[in-house]
């Protein structure tokens, strides 16, 4: 039942069923467009949001599924990776890559494939959140799917 749904969500969802995730998103009532204020709407720690962080490396767009009890280390995530500098992207960058605000980034749903990090960190939460394509929506996933979904590639970002 997506139909309620901002229509960016709707192809989360539809991302997320052919993924065969069962996960439902959920609208909040208040914009949470941090990792604080989506821990708070739901009242689970910070560590357990899985934070949509989008970065230029490269000459691509790079997503970071980070917890959001960290902040990104570029320059050590960069040499891990063996890329070059990695910064933040632009708003217009960030809407061009997944076709989502930031605030309300999902880990699917975009127009083309964005090369992902998922933080090794997330795996200590037996259950994550994560932005349904706006910052008024949320779903539920494990750290498997996750990974699964995204074809992420997992590391340490701090």
């Amino acid at each position: 039942m997506s139909e309620h749904l901002p229509s960016r969500s709707r192809l989360v969802h539809d991302a997320l069923r052919a993924a065969g995730i069962p996960g439902e998103i959920i609208v909040l009532p208040d914009a949470a467009s941090t990792a604080a204020l989506a821990a708070a709407a739901l009242g689970v720690e910070v560590g357990a949001i899985a934070n949509s962080l989008v970065f230029w490396s490269d000459g691509e767009p790079l997503l970071v599924m980070t917890s959001g009890a960290h902040r990104v280390d570029t320059a050590a995530l960069a040499r891990r990776l063996g890329r070059g500098e990695i910064r933040r992207a632009s708003i217009d960058q960030v809407r061009a890559a997944t076709g989502q605000a930031i605030g309300g980034v999902a880990p699917t749903g975009h127009p083309a494939p964005v090369t992902t990090i998922v933080d090794e960190d997330l795996s200590r939460h037996p259950r994550i959140w994560a932005a349904g394509g706006t910052p008024h929506t949320v779903f539920p996933l494990t750290f498997a799917e996750l990974v699964s979904l995204t074809g992420g590639e997992v590391a340490s970002v701090v």
